[in-house]
C-alpha cells in the first residue's frame, strides 16, 4: 500500500506542475473547479445523501455557488469577510471535533461542504489569476500541506504515542503533529529564501496554515466516520478520494491567503 501511495504521490505531483505551470491560468482555474466538484460528489456521500439524483444537485448547487462568486468577485481579488466566513466555518468544525462522535446532521454537514468547496476553489482561483507570482504561490501551498503530511507520517511511524484525536483518526498522534510542524517550519525556511521574505513571517504563517489544515484532515475523518465510510472515494489508487486528498488544502487556503495579504504579497 504504501509502494502505491508513492507512486500515485508522484503522478499527482507532475500532473500538478503541468496545470501550474504549462497549462493556461483560465484552464489551471478550470480544472481546479472540476477537482472540487468531484469532492462535491463525495461530500453529499459523506453528508447522507446517497441518491444519485440527489448527489448530482448537491453538486450542481456547488456548481452554482461557484459560478456566483466568479461574477460578484472580480478577477484577481477576493473580499477578506469571505476568508473569515471560511475560518469561522473551520472553527465550527474544530468545535465538534471536541464532541465527537456526537452524530453531525447532513443538514448541518452539507450547506457547510457547499460553502467550503466553492469557496477554497475561489482562494486557488484567486492565488492563481494573481500577477504576483500566483502560480508559484499556490504550489508553495501544496508544498506546505505535503510537508505537514508527510513529516506527520513519519515523525507518528517513528515515535507516535499519545494518541492526537482517537475516536477521530487513530492513527494520529501528537508526536506526529510536532514531527509535521517541523517539516512545515524547514519548507518555509527555503521559501522564504525563494520568495525573498522575512524568514520569522513565513515561518509563523506557515506553522498557522499547518495547524489548521490538521483540521480539515481531522474534520472530513470524522464525516467519514459519522458516515461509516473509511475512504471518501476511490478515485487515487492508495489515496482513496478526491476529499481524502484535498481535505487538509481546504482548511489551509483561507488562511494562507489571508496570510499573503498581510506580507502583501497579493
Amino acid at each position: 500500500m504504501l509502494k502505491q501511495r508513492i507512486i500515485t504521490a508522484l503522478i499527482l505531483a507532475v500532473v500538478l506542475l503541468l496545470i501550474l505551470f504549462v497549462l493556461p491560468v483560465e484552464v489551471a482555474v478550470g480544472v481546479f473547479a472540476v477537482l472540487m466538484l468531484l469532492g462535491a460528489w463525495e461530500w453529499a456521500a459523506l453528508s447522507g445523501v446517497h441518491a444519485v439524483a440527489s448527489r448530482a444537485a448537491f453538486t450542481v448547487a456547488v456548481a452554482a455557488a461557484m459560478g456566483a462568486l466568479a461574477l460578484y468577485v472580480p478577477p484577481g481579488g477576493i473580499p477578506v469577510a469571505l476568508l473569515w466566513v471560511q475560518l469561522a466555518l473551520w472553527a465550527v468544525a474544530a468545535a465538534l471535533l471536541v464532541r465527537f462522535p456526537r452524530p453531525i446532521p447532513g443538514l448541518l454537514s452539507a450547506p457547510a461542504g457547499l460553502a467550503v468547496l466553492s469557496l477554497a476553489w475561489l482562494g486557488l482561483a484567486f492565488l492563481l489569476t494573481n500577477e504576483s507570482l500566483g502560480p508559484a504561490w499556490v504550489l508553495f501551498l501544496f508544498v506546505i500541506v505535503a510537508c505537514a503530511d508527510v513529516g506527520a507520517f513519519a515523525a507518528g511511524k517513528l515515535f507516535g504515542r499519545v494518541k492526537l484525536a482517537p475516536r477521530v483518526s487513530p492513527g494520529k498522534t501528537w508526536e506526529g503533529l510536532i514531527g509535521g510542524l517541523a517539516a512545515v517550519s524547514v519548507g518555509a525556511a527555503v521559501g522564504a529564501w525563494w520568495f525573498e521574505l522575512p524568514t520569522g513571517a513565513l515561518v509563523g504563517l506557515c506553522l498557522a496554515v499547518a495547524g489548521i489544515s490538521v483540521v480539515g484532515d481531522l474534520s472530513v475523518s470524522m464525516l467519514k466516520r459519522n458516515a461509516g465510510l473509511k475512504d471518501s472515494g476511490s478515485l487515487f489508487p492508495g489515496h482513496g478520494g478526491v476529499l481524502d486528498r484535498v481535505d487538509s488544502l481546504l482548511a489551509a487556503t483561507p488562511l494562507f491567503v489571508l496570510g499573503l495579504k498581510w506580507l502583501a504579497q497579493v
